[in-house]
């Protein structure tokens, strides 16, 4: 009885936390773009070179440091990956998904050099990616593999061990009270992914200049959010952090949270009809089309990441 008494008042005080911890540590984007700047130094490669460098890999011995992830299994992963990027999904009921929608930045766009950075951390325990150093401690490398109903990220021991990798190292405040990872945590606050986190990584891991408008808890102020992601895509590459209940809701289904809680790439958005658009995205490890009003668009749309890839 006096927990559920007590549950609303938590639910209440949780509430305060973290929106208190928001606004001190500054987490969430301006309202204005916000230009994140690191090297411009050349980058790029193609999947031929990723899978030349994969194929004159004869025979890779299993690792002191990830014990539970088996060398033929993960080489043949990491091909899969650099074959099919889209493959590279963060699983069932984890909270993945900004990893997953990162990684697709280093498959369409430096293959061989993920590739090298994934033999490197499965060979030495550590390796490195843009600025970051990548040292995880023992019970991140004892779990990698190990992970279980999760659909396919089940049998992806690159996708555990780099989500792994990823949510460990990059922390935001929606992770102030999970910090450590206990067994399980894939699914819990420890995972999960801001919206300022999200791009600090991209800045990171790559040398990208990025672009940002939008929030954790407000949306961008656009007036027209269909004519500003046309006017992106066309040049840029474009991610979208929205409210996926929205998106994804049933009919006879009530959705009562209306905070973001995905990230997808944008690949298309174009005028199907009288006040109807067409937006094509992929997230969830495919790729999806969907006709939205420009109202509901700019209701499910709580930030905006762009930036241009360098030429080779």
């Amino acid at each position: 009885m006096m927990s559920k008494l007590h549950t609303p008042f938590f639910f209440k005080i949780r509430k305060i936390i973290l929106i208190t911890l928001f606004i001190c540590f500054r987490i969430s984007s301006s309202y204005a773009a916000d230009q994140l700047q690191i090297s411009d130094t050349a980058w790029r490669s193609s999947t031929e070179e990723a899978i030349r460098y994969l194929n004159n890999i004869q025979k890779l011995s299993a690792s002191k440091y990830w014990p539970n992830v088996e060398p033929d299994l993960f080489l043949s992963n990491l091909k899969t990956f650099i074959l099919s990027p889209l493959k590279f999904e963060e699983g069932k009921s984890t909270n993945f998904c900004a990893y997953s929608a990162i990684t697709l930045v280093s498959l369409y766009y430096d293959p061989a050099g993920f590739s090298r950075f994934m033999i490197d951390l499965y060979k030495n325990g550590k390796a490195k990616l843009g600025t970051v150093n990548f040292h995880p401690g023992e019970n991140i490398r004892n779990e990698a593999g190990l992970l279980k109903y999760k659909g396919l990220l089940d049998v992806s021991p690159v996708g555990q061990m780099w989500f792994l990798c990823l949510a460990n190292h990059f922390k935001g405040y929606l992770n102030f009270f999970n910090r450590h990872f206990d067994k399980g945590d894939e699914n819990t606050l420890w995972a999960s992914t801001n919206f300022a986190k999200f791009n600090r990584m991209l800045k990171k891991l790559y040398p990208l200049n990025v672009h940002a408008k939008g929030s954790d808890l407000i949306r961008p102020w656009l007036t027209d959010v269909p004519d500003f992601l046309q006017e992106k895509i066309r040049s840029d590459f474009v991610f979208l952090y929205l409210n996926n209940r929205l998106l994804y809701r049933k009919n006879n289904a009530k959705v009562r949270f209306g905070i973001p809680t995905h990230y997808v790439q944008l690949l298309d958005i174009h005028q199907s009809g009288d006040d109807k658009f067409t937006i094509i995205y992929s997230g969830y490890g495919t790729k999806t089309l969907q006709e939205v009003t420009p109202r509901f668009l700019k209701k499910i749309i709580f930030g905006i990441t762009w930036f241009k890839i360098p030429e080779k």
